[in-house]
Parts: structure tokens; C-alpha cells; sequence
């Protein structure tokens, strides 16, 4: 296996793309999601259900990038915390 830093130069690591939620939840969502879109699609219009997919598509973009810089200030905080555990608080160098 190579090492996370190969990995993160080549561009090979996703997380985005192997998460899967744990929430008992999540299927059900995901399960009425999919009965409502089969639902539009029914009843709406050609047109009408295009811009309801584009809607969609437009908020999961949006969703994506929110999660992105959620992840990007999640890992400044954690290396942060490191930096504190090891410095401690306060001062970064002691005299």
C-alpha cells in the first residue's frame, strides 16, 4: 500500500466517494427521495421535471461543496488540536 502523502499527491484520495451514512435513516430518505422523483415524473411535464432535475442537480453541487470546506476546516481544527497538544496553550515556544 502506498503512503497517504503518495496518495493525496496523485490524487487519489476521495473520501467523499467511499462514505456511506450510518444513520438508520438515511435509506428510508433515500428510498422516499426516489418514490417522490418517480412521482414528479409521473405527473409533471417533460420541461417541468427537467428543471426539477436541474434543481436538484444544482443543490447537490451546492451540498458538495458546503461538505467540501466542512471537510477542509475539520482538518485545519484537528491539526490545530495537534499543534496544541503538542505546544500546549498559549505560547508556541517556550523561553
Amino acid at each position: 500500500m502506498k503512503s497517504i502523502l503518495e496518495e493525496l499527491y496523485r490524487g487519489n484520495l476521495n473520501p467523499e466517494e467511499q462514505m456511506i451514512p450510518t444513520d438508520p435513516e438515511y435509506r428510508q430518505l433515500n428510498r422516499k427521495l426516489s418514490d417522490l422523483m418517480l412521482e414528479a415524473k409521473r405527473r409533471f411535464s417533460e420541461d417541468d421535471f427537467k428543471t426539477l432535475e436541474e434543481i436538484l442537480d444544482l443543490n447537490g453541487e451546492t451540498s458538495s461543496m458546503v461538505a467540501s470546506e466542512a471537510f477542509v476546516q475539520g482538518f485545519r481544527m484537528g491539526a490545530l488540536v495537534m499543534v496544541e497538544v503538542f505546544w500546549g496553550t498559549g505560547e508556541v515556544f517556550k523561553e
